[in-house]
């Protein structure tokens, strides 16, 4: 699967280098002009089939500049972090007190002064990212039920042409399968930095960068690929084929104990600057 994470515009609070977080705050003027332009440049965003966002205001308005004709899927666990007592403030107006002091000497790992630790944080992007995942699983094998009767009457009539060609590829049956014929399927998810970091240093495996390596500018962020490791049944945990229900069953039991050993099933590579 591919798919590409996308920071939302600019703020006044992010033009202001503000710690943003539970303030639901919308772009600024300057913001939505800065994506409209970037829209104007051809592959600056990339095509997508699903669309994904934070319920927060500046995310959905994000997604409504950059893909209009596509409906956003909302994840509610993909709000930004919580910053507690530095919601809002800058480093100028931080830089004498001592909790804030004390969170950067920790190197951001420690808790926001009642706000949310960064370990309760990439766990609920996680959990959201799992949601995520199992919306598209149906997705796609919803889409290959709809196309089984197609095929049979293919078969049926005498079915090796380019009648049974996959609608998405425009490629004839040849020989190959469903599954070898389906282009990758394409998703974008317009998202805060906080979240963008949380996920790829999870789950990214292009050398195991740290969390603040992945920070990105307002209108930019990541195209990724998404790989799932092969259950016991043999089946793709994001394979969509008969059957696969009860494989992302056991899948989903064997991911959380791998994830309490360090390991994870869930994949994201091929990591690239937008």
């Amino acid at each position: 699967m591919i798919l590409a994470f996308i920071r939302h515009g600019e703020t006044q609070a992010n033009a202001q280098r503000r710690y943003l977080g539970k303030t639901d705050e919308s772009l600024s003027e300057r913001g939505k002009q800065l994506l409209l332009l970037s829209c104007q440049k051809q592959h600056v965003y990339p095509q997508a089939d699903c669309l994904f966002c934070s319920p927060m205001k500046r995310c959905l308005e994000t997604a409504r500049i950059l893909y209009p004709m596509l409906p956003p899927v909302v994840i509610p666990e993909w709000e930004e972090m919580d910053f507690g007592r530095f919601e809002y403030k800058n480093y100028e107006e931080l830089k004498d007190d001592l909790a804030y002091r004390r969170w950067m000497n920790s190197g951001g790992t420690t808790a926001f002064p009642g706000g949310e630790s960064r370990e309760a944080f990439v766990k609920r992007c996680k959990d959201g990212f799992q949601r995520m995942c199992g919306i598209l699983w149906q997705t796609q094998a919803e889409e290959q039920a709809e196309r089984l009767p197609d095929k049979k009457a293919d078969r049926e009539q005498g079915g090796e042409t380019d009648i049974g060609a996959d609608r998405r590829t425009g490629k004839g049956a040849g020989g190959k399968t469903d599954g070898e014929r389906r282009e990758p399927v394409r998703a974008a998810a317009v998202v805060h930095g906080g979240v963008i970091m949380a996920l790829l240093s999870a789950y990214g495996i292009d050398g195991h960068k740290d969390y603040f390596d992945y920070q990105t500018a307002n209108g930019r962020g990541y195209l990724t690929r998404i790989t799932y490791a092969k259950g016991s049944c043999g089946h793709g945990a994001g394979d969509a084929v008969p059957g696969a229900e009860d494989c992302r069953k056991e899948n989903t039991a064997v991911q959380r104990l791998k994830e309490k050993e360090g390991e994870t099933e869930i994949m994201i590579e091929d990591i690239k600057a937008l």
